[in-house]
């Protein structure tokens, strides 16, 4: 476990150090146009409810649920407390992130409007901390072969189309997105080797 954190961190500093250069902008200025070329009022209304449920109230109201359920039905405490430090720690870690990289955000084409620094995505962050943890708690609770496989593809269809929402409303680089899974892919393996080796 600890060896993907560390293989997430050096990815993300990869990412960071091509984005310090401006060697990325013709990578995220072409999948940007991609993703809005294929822009219609069905896809947009789309897109902005999945980048809904991506920060803000939904999150936070799913983050209330998941730990009133391992508190109260599971009762599991460690399970809670793993939760609580993955959500909160990747929220804490995005805000330190963006306030020192300082990335302004794409002017390209803009669906929607947001304010605050670019790099990396909070949306990306939030969605993989969230539904990446509450899969991997969740995961051992599912006796079925088929329960699990949907469990993970539910988990992976939430957090990339999240990510995906970002870009093609105009408000990330894909640098974004992808920085963001790599540094909550780090902050989740670092917390989660941690509890394992607690645990055993």
């Amino acid at each position: 476990m600890f060896a993907l954190c560390a293989l997430c961190a050096a990815g993300f500093a990869g990412i960071a150090l091509m984005i310090g250069l401006r060697r990325i902008r013709g990578f995220d200025d072409a999948v940007i146009r991609f993703w809005q070329g294929m822009e219609s009022p069905g896809l947009t209304a789309a897109m902005k409810a999945f980048s809904a449920i991506g920060y803000g109230v939904p999150v936070t109201v799913i983050s209330i649920v998941s730990m009133l359920f391992l508190y109260f039905v599971l009762r599991h405490r460690r399970e809670l407390l793993l939760f609580v430090f993955a959500v909160a720690g990747s929220g804490l870690l995005n805000t330190i992130l963006k306030a020192t990289f300082h990335r302004e955000r794409p002017t390209l084409h803009r669906l929607v409007e947001e304010h605050g620094f670019s790099f990396p995505s909070g949306h990306a962050m939030g969605a993989f901390s969230l539904y990446g943890i509450l899969a991997y708690l969740l995961w051992r609770h599912i006796p079925v072969v088929w329960g699990r496989v949907l469990l993970i593809a539910a988990s992976a269809f939430l957090i990339l189309a999240i990510g995906v929402s970002r870009i093609y409303l105009g408000v990330h680089y894909p640098s974004d997105i992808l920085g963001g899974y790599l540094a909550t892919g780090c902050w989740l393996c670092a917390i989660i080797g941690v509890y394992q080796r607690q645990k055993n």
